[in-house]
């Protein structure tokens, strides 16, 4: 199918709409999907390398975050050796792939989000088992992977094709996107689905092929993924997938000679490692590495004392305890204005105790687990620094008895320079800051190593302008959460250690995915 025959046929790209859990039919899916899931708990898993299924006799267990006895999935384990094979066998992919029009990569990319919509509960019900995310919190990475399917083809169709440039007397000129080659692609275990799919699609869709290392707390949500892209056409060896730990398989796919680029989402000292690793050049590389790095945040709520605390109380809990903090773009400071300082508090406070936090596949609670002991042994560690550092004010412990569950967690009276204030915790816990007005609310904001998301809360619109100038992050919001963005409403992505702003789910994204030829002809 031609390229403008098929934007015709898919038509303009709108949002894939959020579940409605209060009706019957919805919940009923859900709870059936949970169960069919559950019956297919423990099943075994092989590396992909081009058509091949890999078995090795090291393996990796992927267990249930709310009941950690639970094993979800049973993941042969890559070594070294196994990266030259995968991204010998994407090489080779590469050079049939990248000569495939862009209308037919496209249309892969249109089928999956078709097959995903028919299985969607499904999806939603493994990212719940395994990521320990809340039904709505699974729903919406669900529908974002749903999204970047379906806007990063309709973005290729539209980079398809001869770019005009300015005229030449006496020439014919225009500009090619072309792919790169070989990626790596490295997603986080919060967006299991979404960012990991995200990062796919559009490597494969401008035409390059890709080795995928997925989580491992997280694999069988990308095997899943995976299913479904071969399922709508995907050839062998566009994608290979390998299981392993990162300093293992991450470092030797991430320093090959024939890695043309990375794409990673995870923390600072992971990205900055792999920023490391990627610029050196290796034996036999013919290129230098591109590297598309989103990495953490240490994000910023402004409540001004202009501000309507009840929608600010509101948005900071949402955006600091939704998914349990495990968020990128999750608010980890509140900075209030003094004159509203404590109303607000206590306000926060009284929203925070109703939250009930227990097992995610049950609909009753707000909070699930975090993803693994490390983390919640991590977390608590800060809740302890915390109550030295400020007051509590909720929270403040574990949770429940079997999995990985903590309180959401309010500490008071945080100095702007105090770890919990500076340091990313990637959990429920949030440092509320006083600040003597809105200058010096903005300044402490901005008194960070990260540049990820923020908000404002404020009537005041010449406020609201000022932070729309000074406020350093690549994604600001006003009168509403820092969580949420939206693909192609909100291109995500941030300033400093929070990464190479790489706008995801925007116009610039595939660009970060080619390279641009300049053709000329005299006539």
């Amino acid at each position: 199918m031609a390229t403008v025959e098929l934007m015709v046929e898919r038509g303009e790209f709108r949002n894939e709409p959020f579940t409605d859990y209060s009706e019957t039919r919805n919940r009923a899916a859900m709870e059936s999907a949970l169960k069919k899931v559950k019956s297919q708990f423990g099943h075994e898993y092989p590396l992909i390398i081009g058509s091949e299924r890999v078995s090795t006799a090291h393996k990796i267990n992927s267990t249930n975050p709310s009941r950690p006895s639970e094993i979800v999935g049973i993941f042969s384990a890559a070594e070294a050796e196994h990266v030259n094979k995968a991204v010998e066998a994407a090489q080779k992919a590469f050079e049939s792939w990248r000569h495939v029009p862009a209308a037919d990569r496209a249309a892969v990319l249109f089928r999956t989000a078709d097959l995903l919509r028919q299985r969607k509960h499904e999806m939603s019900a493994w990212i719940c088992s395994e990521a320990g995310k809340t039904w709505p919190e699974a729903d919406a990475d669900t529908a974002e992977t749903i999204d970047f399917c379906e806007y990063y083809g309709r973005e290729m169709l539209r980079l398809a094709g001869p770019q005009p440039l300015t005229p030449m007397k006496g020439e014919k000129n225009f500009l090619l996107y072309i792919p790169l080659g070989v990626g790596a692609i490295v997603p986080p275990w919060n967006f299991p689905c979404a960012i990991m799919a995200g990062l796919v699609a559009a490597a494969i869709v401008t035409g390059n092929t890709v080795v995928l290392k997925p989580s491992s707390d997280t694999p069988t949500v990308a095997h899943k993924f995976l299913e479904l892209l071969f399922e709508a056409g995907a050839p062998a060896g566009v994608v290979n997938c390998l299981v392993g730990r990162g300093g293992v398989v991450g470092d030797a796919l991430v320093a090959h000679a024939k890695t043309r680029f990375v794409g990673f989402t995870g923390s600072k000292e992971v990205g900055l490692h792999i920023q490391e690793v990627a610029s050196k050049t290796q034996p036999g590389q013919l290129w230098i590495k591109r590297t598309v790095l989103e990495m953490g945040g240490k994000d910023a709520i402004v409540v001004d004392d202009e501000a309507d605390l009840d929608a600010a109380a509101d948005g900071v809990a949402s955006s600091a305890f939704g998914y349990q903090g495990q968020k990128c773009s999750a608010c980890s400071r509140a900075i209030v204005a003094e004159k509203v300082y404590d109303a607000f508090l206590q306000k926060l406070v009284e929203r925070t105790k109703k939250i009930k936090v227990g097992a995610a596949d049950d609909p009753a609670n707000y909070m699930g687990p975090v993803i693994n002991q490390g983390a919640r042994k991590s977390i608590l560690e800060y809740i302890e620094v915390g109550k030295q550092e400020g007051r509590l004010m909720a929270g403040g412990a574990a949770a429940g008895s079997d999995g990985y569950f903590i309180e959401p967690t309010i500490i008071a009276d945080v100095a702007p320079r105090a770890r919990i204030a500076q340091e990313e915790i990637f959990g429920p816990v949030l440092a509320v800051i006083k600040a003597r007005d809105f200058n010096h609310a903005l300044e402490i904001a901005n008194d960070s190593e990260f540049g990820l998301t923020g908000a404002v809360y404020s009537r005041n619109k010449e406020k609201l302008r000022r932070a729309a100038e000074n406020f350093h992050v690549g994604n600001l919001y006003f009168n509403r959460k820092c969580t949420g963005a939206m693909v192609g409403a909100h291109p995500f992505g941030g300033f400093n250690m929070s990464g190479t702003d790489s706008k995801t789910g925007g116009k610039d994204y595939l660009l970060l995915f080619l390279q641009g030829k300049t053709i000329a002809e005299k006539l």
